[in-house]
């Protein structure tokens, strides 16, 4: 590609960059009409082959989709809130309970000097702020309410979603077709190759990870409701989404878990039910789900996704946490390219012995310049390699 055009197309990106940040406000609908016509997208193509139409397809799918967000909003969401009252009632029993039992314990065990755990000054700012909290919610209600405009604006962005749903899920295909049509014909073959490395990755990730993440949260919610727990539904929702980090979903689960069975209880069998629940839980995630729902990679590194997230709402609010997988896998997906472009370069290559550098060009057929790339390169890069050598033919 020449300089020029190089130019042009960093150009295109920054502007693209700049309007998109430009319209963060009103993007959030769109993006998640995106996410979910892009999650919807291959549910379509299965129901095509069993000869329905596109539109037909579409339909089945958004059935689906909304038969699922009606079950979340009429279900889910108020025993969540239920939960969320019983935890109110229950947080400042274990505190007291901290302060009245473990507290002494612990004074008397490691000689600590009085004060030197302020549960009660802890107790009490979190009394505070739950109280503070639970009136902001009722104020910016009311001001909701109280105000059309903001009333129009919270409905039009909720009814928007299903619409830009349906319309890009009925257009996918299209859309991705007439895009592909639009790309230079010099750099096409290397940006599909690009681009089909991010559907997979995002693909393995977010059809994937997050239904491991969501029947994992389902499995902890029953196990721990059988066993007796009264916050069985919001510990192990809590313990499936921790689960988007290996690992860490069964951290905060059994220490969490396990910290309410003690206080509801006070005996051994319920903790160790609680354990149990974890590791069945653990056992099916790696006999069953992940090799069924993900694969043998994800391709996104569990730090890369936590730094992703955290940095697109700091940057973007919620339009960035929207935005931070796609953007970290495109940026991991160039990464890997640039590190099969750099060591099929000349600059990796090239001798630092002129003896060396004179028998390399006396005899470029041992050139190891492709058997190089290929060798070190991972299974993810070999089709990479390709392209590249495809584009500087």
């Amino acid at each position: 590609m020449a300089d020029i055009q190089r130019l042009w197309v960093l150009l295109a990106l920054a502007l693209f960059c700049i309007v998109l940040y430009s319209l963060q406000p009103i993007l959030s609908p769109f993006l998640v009409g995106a996410l979910l016509a892009y999650l919807g997208d291959p549910l379509a193509d299965r129901l095509e082959e069993f000869k329905l139409s596109r539109t037909v397809a579409v339909c089945v799918v958004f059935f689906g989709f909304s038969c699922l967000a009606a079950i979340a909003v009429l279900l889910a969401i108020p025993l969540i809130g239920s939960q969320l009252d019983i935890l109110a009632v229950k947080l400042p029993q274990w505190l007291t309970a901290v302060q009245d039992q473990l507290i002494p314990w612990l004074q008397r065990t490691f000689d600590l000097p009085q004060g030197a755990l302020p549960v009660a000054e802890l107790k009490t700012v979190m009394s505070e702020h739950w109280s503070s909290a639970g009136g902001l919610l009722s104020k910016l209600w009311s001001q909701l309410a109280g105000s059309s405009l903001a009333l129009l604006g919270v409905l039009a962005n909720v009814f928007l979603i299903p619409v830009v749903t349906f319309y890009l899920l009925r257009d996918w295909d299209d859309l991705v077709l007439k895009l592909n049509n639009l790309l230079p014909r010099s750099m096409k073959k290397t940006v599909v190759a690009l681009t089909s490395e991010c559907d997979e990755i995002l693909g393995a990730f977010i059809r994937g990870q997050l239904l491991v993440m969501l029947s994992l949260g389902i499995i902890y919610a029953l196990g721990l409701w059988m066993v007796g727990l009264d916050l069985a539904l919001l510990l192990g929702l809590l313990a499936g989404l921790a689960s988007i980090v290996p690992y860490m979903g069964v951290v905060v689960g059994v220490c969490a878990a396990g910290v309410a069975a003690y206080f509801q209880f006070h005996d051994l069998p319920h903790l160790m039910g609680v354990a149990a629940v974890f590791t069945v839980g653990q056992m099916l995630e790696g006999m069953l789900l992940t090799p069924l729902l993900v694969g043998d990679r994800i391709g996104l590194h569990p730090v890369a996704v936590i730094f992703a997230i955290m940095a697109g709402g700091q940057l973007a609010g919620f339009t960035g946490v929207l935005l931070a997988l796609p953007v970290a896998a495109v940026l991991m997906v160039l990464v890997r390219y640039l590190h099969v472009r750099y060591k099929d370069s000349h600059l990796y290559q090239a001798s630092s012995d002129p003896e060396d550098a004179e028998l390399s060009d006396s005899e470029p057929d041992s050139s190891p310049s492709e058997t190089t790339v290929l060798v070190d390169a991972g299974p993810e890069e070999v089709e990479l390699a390709s392209s590249i050598k495809i584009e500087k033919s």
